[in-house]
């Protein structure tokens, strides 16, 4: 079989895929309007979530297992990996919206505000989606002193729109599929994922999106940001397990979305369904899945709770070691020790 694992193909100034995927246009619009209009799925907490909050004094005090992640919502988070911390795809805008006055509103507020961060290493944004790349919260992270010395790691043609938030060209590195990066101890590689990109009506597929693996001395995480099923999970899988670099895991974290899925745009996102069966094709043992893209915004047409709910039963089934830690709570990967949280079954806090 011909790998799929390669450096990212364009037709004119638009990206491809890694495999033959249709996103949609004013057709699946025509689809989805009607569904929306009848939806009575509750897809928003009926109050306000929370509050949660993050103790920052923890980062004060290296995590004693080498990995510590505090998950701040959807797919945004802090990585603490052998000594460097990375932020990735950090959002903390009110609304996933080009505007402040309409589009999916948060369900809980910032954990912790911007400039009480810790130090950060990196920023790692994945794509140029509204649910990834905030431009307030770039604009503000790029002049606090948590982010002074950090290094921007981001896909192809992203440093653009970075740039025109304020972060310093100089402090930016764009990487293609299979391309890597080195901070310090950090190695931190992009590969194909299957999804798509763009900000507004006429720029889809103009910049590059991707996952990428964070590896340090001692520990490697899966960052699977945006993507619908493909072969290609396996295969990326297959890259570090050829390495025989002496390591008893793969990755000692690997995370998949589960949330914003709907049979009608199963080719971008994965759902539950989807994220166990990319677990399970990259057949990592003793290993924890972190469902990610979920629990923050209303992005689709299910109820809100509904991607854990359905995680959960599908991992009680197949056997499968989720990692679901409270929003905000800085929590240690302890290997092969999963946790479930439950966060979201509590009571939803009044306005």
């Amino acid at each position: 079989m011909v790998s799929s694992l390669k450096r990212a193909e364009k037709r004119g100034r638009r990206y491809l895929n890694p495999v033959p995927t249709t996103t949609g246009g004013l057709g699946l619009v025509l689809k989805v309007l009607p569904l929306y209009m009848k939806n009575r799925a509750r897809v928003e907490p009926e109050h306000l979530l929370g509050p949660f909050r993050t103790d920052t004094t923890i980062f004060s005090n290296q995590p004693a297992s080498g990995l510590r992640l505090t998950w701040f919502g959807h797919s945004s988070c802090l990585i603490e990996i052998d000594g460097m911390r990375v932020l990735v795809d950090p959002v903390w805008e009110q609304r996933a919206s080009p505007v402040d006055f309409f589009g999916p509103k948060r369900f809980f507020e910032p954990t912790v505000a911007l400039e009480n961060l810790p130090g950060i290493d990196v920023v790692l944004i994945s794509h140029d989606h509204y649910d990834h790349l905030g431009a307030d919260t770039v604009a503000r992270l790029a002049t606090t002193e948590a982010a002074a010395g950090a290094r921007w790691l981001t896909s192809l043609g992203v440093a653009r729109r970075l740039r025109g938030f304020g972060v310093d060209a100089r402090k930016i590195t764009e990487l293609d599929w299979t391309q890597s990066a080195e901070v310090e101890k950090l190695k931190i590689t992009s590969w194909p994922s299957r999804h798509f990109s763009g900000r507004g009506l006429f720029d889809r597929f103009t910049t590059l999106w991707g996952s990428f693996v964070l590896e340090g001395p001692q520990h490697r995480v899966f960052y699977g940001a945006d993507s619908g099923w493909w072969d290609g999970f396996g295969e990326i899988a297959g890259h570090y397990r050829n390495q025989h670099d002496g390591r008893s895991r793969i990755f000692d974290l690997t995370m998949l979305e589960i949330g914003a899925f709907h049979p009608l745009w199963q080719s971008i996102h994965l759902g539950p369904e989807n994220a166990a069966r990319a677990f399970e094709a990259m057949s990592i043992p003793d290993g924890l899945m972190m469902p990610i893209h979920w629990g923050l915004f209303n992005l689709a047409l299910h109820g809100w709770k509904e991607p854990v709910e359905q995680i959960l039963k599908l991992a009680d089934a197949r056997g499968i070691k989720l990692w679901l830690p409270e929003p905000g709570v800085p929590t240690e990967v302890v290997a092969g020790a999963e946790l479930r949280s439950g966060w979201w079954n509590r009571a939803e806090a009044p306005r």
